[in-house]
């Protein structure tokens, strides 16, 4: 039996913690025609939840992560990722790993009781990127007891990891198989991957090594062991100078997920023809960039958001192989989402925080 209603966290405007607010009588979404619900199981907890939360995607704010948390908000009109305004309120949770419940006019009944894994892009029907969408953006996701998302999206997952572990990989491994795919890696190459104890930057240590590049990865002598452990070769510390430690045009493709006041020692040790890739900028978004840099040494640099279908079901395939190793640092209930997302933020360890509703 579908209760009628639900316990959700809604995000009410850009701010602070205070504006999560968890409840238990939020009505459960019935399913449109062509979509699925889910009864979610466990969502993670992503960067694009706090940028959203604080209004960093704003081109007003020009700062780190930490720095415009601790200036609790920002109320320009342009919070959206896509640089639109924000539609609130609207429960976030863009990684959900659940069962399917009920199913809309035109979706085989067939599909009930299926265990997904719920595609976070929601693509227009060209397949192109002018109106893309994300789950727990452009419609509500899964900090909440059940979600609503196109049957498209819910993909069958055989797996015998638990719903916890599954909801780490959607955004966070599918962002960084869409980095080493756009980036061409390839067996032999050298990549270099900044925040690389993060949910993308671990992620990305692990798929580089699946196709058989060599691995060096940006972190804190603190979690270096783990990094190791997930299949880096070396690491350097956040604040090495890497043209140092590697020397100049020693890198294939850099993996960026952090920006700030590295990048210009970023495109130092690329070599010539090489690529940057990047999807995170939690350093801080603004950036210096001698052009000579960039065209001198034929570099390539690729701004890496939307992620295909083919990457998606290659991340599915991976998981149902048992070839990916989920980096789970804790799980939280949904009512403790604030603590969850001040745990996120401090990043004491390696691995996702995911809540449980």
């Amino acid at each position: 039996m579908i209760p009628r209603t639900m316990k959700a966290v809604l995000l009410k405007g850009h701010g602070g913690l205070e504006q999560l607010e968890y409840r238990d009588d939020v009505a459960v979404p019935a399913p449109a025609a062509g979509e699925v619900l889910v009864q979610v199981g466990a969502a993670a907890v992503n960067n694009t939840d706090i940028n959203t939360r604080i209004g960093w995607y704003s081109k007003s704010v020009a700062t780190a992560t930490a720095d415009a948390v601790a200036r609790t908000a920002n109320q320009a009109t342009d919070g959206g990722w896509a640089g639109n305004p924000f539609v609130f309120p609207r429960i976030q949770g863009t990684d959900v790993c659940g069962r399917i419940v009920a199913v809309g006019a035109g979706v085989s009944q067939a599909r009930i009781g299926e265990r997904v894994l719920v595609d976070p892009v929601l693509r227009p029907a060209d397949r192109s990127l002018a109106n893309v969408g994300y789950v727990g953006l452009e419609r509500d996701g899964g900090f909440a007891e059940f979600a609503t998302v196109p049957a498209s999206n819910a993909t069958l997952i055989e797996s015998a990891l638990t719903d916890v572990e599954l909801a780490s990989f959607p955004c966070a491994y599918g962002t960084a198989e869409n980095l080493l795919t756009r980036a061409n890696v390839v067996q032999g190459e050298t990549v270099l991957v900044t925040g690389a104890s993060g949910g993308v930057g671990s992620a990305v240590v692990q798929l580089a090594r699946l196709r058989g590049a060599r691995v060096i990865a940006v972190t804190t002598r603190e979690k270096a062991q783990d990094v190791l452990a997930l299949g880096a070769l070396q690491t350097l510390e956040r604040s090495a100078n890497l043209v140092h430690a590697l020397g100049r045009d020693s890198v294939d493709v850099v993996v960026d997920v952090v920006g700030g006041d590295a990048f210009t020692g970023l495109l130092d040790v690329l070599q010539r023809g090489g690529r940057y890739a990047v999807a995170g900028a939690i350093a801080g978004p603004v950036v210096p960039l001698d052009l000579r840099t960039l065209y001198l040494k034929d570099l390539s640099l690729l701004g890496c958001t939307v992620t295909t279908p083919a990457v998606f079901a290659r991340l599915v395939e991976l998981i149902q192989q048992g070839t990916l190793q989920p980096v789970v640092r804790a799980a939280y209930p949904l009512a403790d989402i604030a603590l969850a997302q001040s745990d996120f933020l401090g990043k004491a360890q390696t691995g996702k925080i995911v809540l449980v509703p």
